[in-house]
């Protein structure tokens, strides 16, 4: 996290002194590409006189407030007062520039990496807990094996421990006597044993089999028109139908789908099941249905991809559809020769390219330089902070501007309000998604439905 605020403010440091407003785009723009980045900020003569937030202002800073001249641990500011912000200054001379990170990030790994151990930031003589909250003053002693780590990059110590009683419970829970210890591990055996027994030897046998059961059936969630929230499509989500389990999450198997290389013919069953389900209904769709499929890095080593769209397409009535492929960034796409050829290849057949969760991955921009895309999708998060919070909703509206500079179409997910709806509207997105028009259904629900829409 501090590597991203440090490179925006590397980045930002030779633009120092010049006029706000020459500049202002640049600061937004370190704050849409660095993950983490909350804001931007130049300082002239220890005068901060240009914002990402609020554009030109006139604030003085006080260098000592900065730990080794490098980190400030602050209890919020005027957009957000009460949370915790840090925030990297780097100077040169008079110049300077200034990034943030909001603390909601710190606070977040401080739970997740401690989940039953005390973890607390501190920055200078200000410290962070767990729970979010700033403190002023020297750590607090914590009382079982307390320890520190100091950061040998960046100003801050991590202090840690446990909370009192720790020990015994520990003691309790490692040592119980002998007798039940044997019962206890002669049980947990026939367990396991029972269990392995009735398991499949790999976790990629059991996907591979649930492969040729037809077990990875299609989920519908509907895609609205911007204008008129008239039903015009659907994104195609994968879910596994497990005899045993029910239906099992998505962000339990598709990683290890992914990895293992089963994601491509799970989505090529996928798309034959969706068009089983649609393409008797093509010849009524007034206009070209948005059908949205996901797509990895696995789908773009070899040309198959084209084939499996030709396929697909040839299913439903000519210029019923319009086939959207997202691109997912949970791995990183190469722009390799193969995968430009996927695209035109892709192109030519009236495929569109949409870069899912944009804003949010570590590639996004890298995507639109390299790729010819159609669409971009609008993460959830974006859109979650409508009418809460102002740099979120500033990075929409950038969003929304670069996609009509581009001239891409835009989908937005997650919308969840009637003030997101209308604010999206308003601002000229194209379609809309997200649970105030309808949850993943079930393929024949969805068809149901779709004719009251």
């Amino acid at each position: 996290m501090l590597d991203n605020t440090a490179q925006a403010a590397q980045v930002l440091l030779p633009l120092a002194g010049q006029p706000c407003k020459s500049v202002t785009l640049a600061l937004r723009e370190q704050v849409t590409r660095r993950p983490f980045v909350r804001s931007t900020n130049l300082v002239k003569d220890n005068t901060l006189y240009c914002s990402s937030l609020f554009g030109e202002i006139n604030e003085q800073i006080d260098p000592g407030d900065y730990t080794e001249g490098k980190l400030w641990l602050m209890n919020g500011n005027p957009v957000t007062p009460g949370t915790a912000l840090l925030v990297y200054r780097l100077s040169d001379g008079q110049r300077g520039a200034l990034s943030t990170l909001d603390g909601y990030h710190l606070s977040n790994v401080l739970r997740l990496i401690g989940r039953k151990t005390i973890l607390l930031l501190q920055v200078g003589s200000n410290w962070l807990s767990p729970d979010g909250k700033y403190h002023a003053g020297p750590l607090p002693v914590i009382p079982v094996a307390q320890t520190t780590l100091n950061s040998s990059r960046y100003a801050f110590t991590v202090a840690a421990g446990f909370p009192e009683g720790e020990t015994w419970r520990y003691m309790l829970s490692e040592y119980p006597p002998l007798f039940s210890l044997l019962i206890f591990f002669g049980v947990v055996s026939g367990l396991i044993g029972h269990v392995l027994q009735k398991r499949s030897t790999s976790p990629s046998v059991e996907m591979q089999r649930a492969l040729e059961a037809a077990e990875f059936i299609p989920y519908f969630q509907p895609v609205v028109l911007g204008d008129n929230k008239k039903w015009s499509g659907a994104e195609v989500l994968m879910r596994w139908n497990h005899p045993k389990e029910g239906l099992v999450r998505p962000d339990l198997f598709i990683p290890f789908a992914e990895h293992s290389g089963l994601i491509v013919p799970m989505t090529r069953s996928l798309m034959r099941q969706t068009a089983a389900l649609l393409a008797p209904l093509s010849g009524s769709f007034e206009a070209p249905f948005h059908i949205g499929i996901n797509i990895t890095a696995r789908h773009c080593k070899d040309l198959q991809l084209v084939e499996d769209c030709r396929e697909f397409l040839a299913n439903f009535a000519p210029e019923s559809i319009s086939l959207v492929l997202e691109l997912t960034e949970r791995e990183l796409i190469e722009p390799t020769a193969i995968t430009h050829q996927l695209f035109e290849q892709l192109h030519a057949l009236g495929v569109m390219i949409a870069i899912d969760d944009f804003g949010t991955g570590h590639s996004s921009l890298g995507y639109l330089r390299e790729f010819n895309v159609d669409f971009l999708k609008i993460d959830q998060s974006f859109v979650a902070m409508i009418g809460a919070d102002a740099l979120s909703r500033h990075i929409l509206d950038s969003i929304i501007e670069l996609s009509v500079k581009l001239d891409l179409s835009i989908v937005a997910e997650g919308v969840e309000t009637e003030e997101q709806s209308d604010y999206l509207t308003a601002h000229g997105v194209n379609y809309l998604q997200g649970y105030l028009f309808g949850r993943p259904m079930p393929g024949e629900q969805f068809i149901i439905k779709l004719s009251d829409h």
